[in-house]
């Protein structure tokens, strides 16, 4: 009897490993960017006056962090806990919260492509609403430089665009200093330059439109990334099948680990 050994199912302990290993990564990862969103929300008075968080008119940048890290410390927490403990409920909510993001991120993609020019109305209606709040929220305006200083661009289709904030709009009424103006990351860059000249953007839109382009990208952003994802169509699709690939698989491997813990459990 001391030599027969009992053959039945076995929990494959590489599955279940390399899923508890990936995913105490994600939900470390999770952990951390809502960790830093709650702390900008504490830096700007916002857990201290939890109405405010709605007072923007434009995106809180800080949103990104919190859903990003909110859906990555749900997701690793489940595939973490759920792979160490042999938990199929857990596992099962993986694989279906996985494959919702999937979905949903499969939808979106098809609907951009379908649905392109209204996309094209929506995001220039989300720049210009980010463009009124511009000087409400110190995110939102890091924000809105970094991509106007990337993409090279001004406005959501151009300079004027920024009449629509009261601090740069050009009306006889606006006691602004940086009225008939653009904010400094509309600027073209000077090589020369060491330190950034703030103020290079002021009264620009009182000059001819033929002079502004000397001083200031007269494009829009609207349009310029459109011509980066052309550009970049190639890298774009990649990184998009790369992480759909990734989900796929992670949804397989998790499927795979409970089809095993149920075949253990039935052969008890």
């Amino acid at each position: 009897m001391s030599g027969n050994h009992y053959k039945g199912h076995e929990v494959s302990c590489c599955i279940k490993y390399f899923i508890f290993g990936f995913n105490i990564l994600f939900w470390l990862l999770g952990m951390a960017l809502v960790g830093i969103g709650l702390w900008a929300w504490s830096e700007k008075g916002v857990l201290s006056n939890i109405s405010s968080i709605t007072d923007l008119g434009g995106l809180d940048p800080v949103w990104l962090f919190m859903v990003v890290g909110g859906v990555m410390f749900i997701l690793g927490f489940a595939g973490c806990i759920g792979a160490l403990r042999e938990n199929t409920f857990l596992l099962k909510f993986f694989s279906v919260f996985l494959g919702i993001i999937f979905f949903l991120e499969l939808t979106t993609g098809v609907l951009a492509f379908v649905f392109k020019d209204w996309i094209k109305d929506q995001l220039n209606l989300f720049i210009n609403n980010n463009i009124r709040a511009y000087r409400d929220d110190i995110d939102l305006q890091n924000l809105i430089d970094f991509t106007q200083e990337y993409w090279d661009c001004c406005g959501a289709f151009g300079p004027d665009d920024w009449n629509l904030n009261i601090y740069f709009n050009c009306t006889d009424a606006n006691p602004s200093r940086e009225k008939c103006g653009v904010p400094f990351s509309c600027c073209t860059k000077d090589p020369a330059e060491d330190v950034i000249n703030t103020q290079c953007g002021y009264d620009i839109r009182a000059k001819p439109d033929s002079e502004q382009k000397d001083y200031i990208n007269v494009k829009g952003c609207v349009p310029q990334f459109e011509k980066w994802l052309q550009d970049n169509l190639t890298l774009v699709a990649g990184i998009f099948i790369g992480v759909a690939l990734l989900q796929i698989f992670g949804i397989c491997l998790a499927q795979n680990l409970v089809s095993d813990i149920e075949a253990v459990r039935a052969s008890w």
